[in-house]
């Protein structure tokens, strides 16, 4: 470079700089989507707190951690499948089936059976039904919105025609148990005991394994390479029949053990329960960063996005607002999302283009 070329670039240097600042926050949330959730989420607690203080007491937070933990579980699950590109809304259908079995053998020919082994029968049992899903997905080479509405369908129709439909009010000692188990119990005012269960523990451990296998393994980066481009990921050497089996047994097996929390902090098996709570779940993985074509989410975003949800669910009715606009409230931020989402995009493209 001559002298007489040094000061034309510097007045290009001096004007890029207030765009990177102007952008720096865009950019930030660009890179990291689930901030704008966390955020959110930051101001609903401090609103409510301000409104209803009772939101901050010790037995209200263990309410909504133990309200956390079955959608925790099936959010992880869903987080797997859009992050390979898929989306899958049989997951109520296989814990549903998986639970409910599970139950009604224990109960009637193996009341003997400990919880020890319960649980990992639920979690191969739904990975079993999810591996289905995959299977279906990578074989008919058809949409997966498509083969799990027809899953569910199937499952539900499994459990209902040849399984039962009548409601298990009274669980095997060792599932009472379970559900009853407490890591911790704080009286209220009124004299009214609040426990936090062991089985909540199982939430963040299972957002640690799902942590470490998508940043940790060569089937996180696998399934993130699909998801971003499946035809790419495939010339590179990752096998999509493997992603797509995987990921979808995966979100069956959380769902197999959500299933069998579900029964045990509920002291009964109800085949008809979960129904309708797929959006909600999806809702979750959408507000944590995950996009709907793929390629994109983090765990710590769908724990985050779980717990906006959770909130939303649980604390209307604290600031007076009838629990009946909890659906008007998650559209309102998951169209919040999507219209974040189209910002983001276009503000890439911009930098792209430039």
């Amino acid at each position: 470079m001559t002298m007489t070329d040094a000061p034309k670039d510097t007045p290009i240097r001096r004007a890029s700089a207030p765009d990177r600042g102007q952008g720096g926050l865009l950019d930030l949330f660009g890179r990291r989507p689930e901030l704008v959730s966390l955020g959110l989420l930051i101001g609903i607690c401090v609103i409510v707190a301000a409104i209803n203080p009772a939101f901050l007491q010790p037995s209200s937070l263990i309410d909504l951690g133990r309200a956390s933990v079955v959608t925790g579980l099936f959010a992880l699950g869903v987080f797997a499948v859009l992050a390979a590109g898929g989306i899958d809304v049989s997951f109520t259908a296989i814990a549903a089936l998986t639970m409910y079995s599970i139950t009604l053998f224990v109960l009637r020919l193996a009341p003997e059976t400990p919880v020890w082994v319960i649980i990992p029968v639920a979690i191969l049992s739904g990975a079993a039904l999810g591996a289905v899903n995959g299977l279906l997905v990578h074989g008919l080479r058809v949409a997966s919105l498509i083969v799990t509405i027809g899953t569910q369908y199937l499952f539900r129709g499994i459990l209902l025609a040849f399984i039962g439909t009548v409601w298990l009010m009274e669980l095997p000692p060792q599932m009472v148990a379970f559900g009853k188990a407490s890591l911790m119990d704080i009286t209220t005012a009124n004299g009214a005991v609040v426990t936090l269960p062991v089985y909540f523990l199982i939430f963040p451990a299972v957002a640690l394994i799902t942590w470490l296998i998508f940043t940790r393994t060569l089937m996180g980066r696998a399934i993130f390479a699909s998801g971003g481009n499946a035809e790419v990921a495939a010339r590179l050497g990752y096998d999509q029949r493997l992603v797509h089996v995987f990921v979808f047994a995966y979100a069956g097996a959380l769902a197999g053990l959500a299933g069998i929390i579900h029964v045990c902090a509920n002291r009964m098996a109800n085949p008809f329960d979960l129904v309708g709570t797929e959006i909600g779940v999806i809702a979750a993985v959408v507000l944590g960063g995950a996009r709907i074509t793929g390629g994109t989410g983090s765990v710590f975003g769908t724990v985050v996005g779980v717990l906006l949800i959770t909130v939303v669910s649980n604390s209307l009715v604290l600031v007076g607002i009838p629990s009946s606009w909890q659906r008007v409230v998650v559209g309102a931020f998951i169209l919040l999302a999507a219209a974040f989402f189209v910002k983001r995009r276009r503000h890439l493209q911009s930098h792209i283009a430039k």
